[in-house]
């Protein structure tokens, strides 16, 4: 049975890396997927209530929605909250408040995407040739998730090099994800949303 997996993210830089990320992490499995990109959060938050009471009246039940933001500065639990209250309010089930039987899955990447960049120093490493292969032990490299002065800045200060001109978000999602490893990624929230992805078949 093929299941089909739609996503919402907020920034097309997610859909750059999730292009090559959710093949990587599913791979062997039988799915199609698709991505809609907002153009930031505000957005996203703003327009998802209206689109997930697109799939009340579905006959078909071979689906998921797996909506993926950033943290930023926010709470952590206060974004999920909203997002279950939208789906609630839309009457779908969440994996949240039943893990057994749901529509929906609400990931957060905490801080920014990029924290899972850090998560597999090897594929930025083969990207981006001259990276430092001891970047994951120097001070403030060490845990992807709780890297300080935002991962986004911190990303665009080791590829300097290679975008000289600034950080090119969604130039460095293609060319760094292609290379990423699933099974290898140090970041917790890429795991945590790694797992929930390959729970979907279980």
């Amino acid at each position: 049975m093929m299941l089909r997996l739609e996503f919402y993210v907020e920034e097309a830089s997610a859909e750059a890396a999730l292009i090559y990320l959710v093949p990587a992490i599913l791979e062997g499995h039988d799915f199609e997927f698709e991505i809609y990109v907002f153009e930031g959060k505000p957005a996203l938050l703003r327009k998802l209530p209206q689109r997930l009471k697109a799939y009340q009246h579905s006959q078909d039940e071979n689906w998921r929605i797996i909506v993926l933001t950033d943290r930023d500065d926010e709470d952590c639990h206060e974004i999920k909250q909203k997002l279950e209250a939208m789906a609630h309010e839309s009457g779908l089930i969440t994996k949240s408040r039943n893990p057994a039987n749901f529509r929906m899955v609400n990931r957060i990447a905490v801080e920014e995407l990029e924290a899972w960049f850090f998560g597999d120093i090897e594929a930025i490493m083969t990207a981006y040739p001259g990276v430092p292969e001891t970047l994951n032990r120097q001070v403030g490299y060490r845990d992807p998730d709780a890297i300080r002065g935002g991962t986004w800045e911190k990303l665009e200060r080791v590829l300097i090099k290679h975008h000289p001109g600034g950080l090119e978000k969604i130039r460095a999602a293609e060319e760094i994800s292609q290379h990423m490893r699933p099974e290898r990624n140090q970041s917790r929230s890429f795991q945590v949303f790694r797992d929930a992805l390959i729970g979907l078949f279980k």
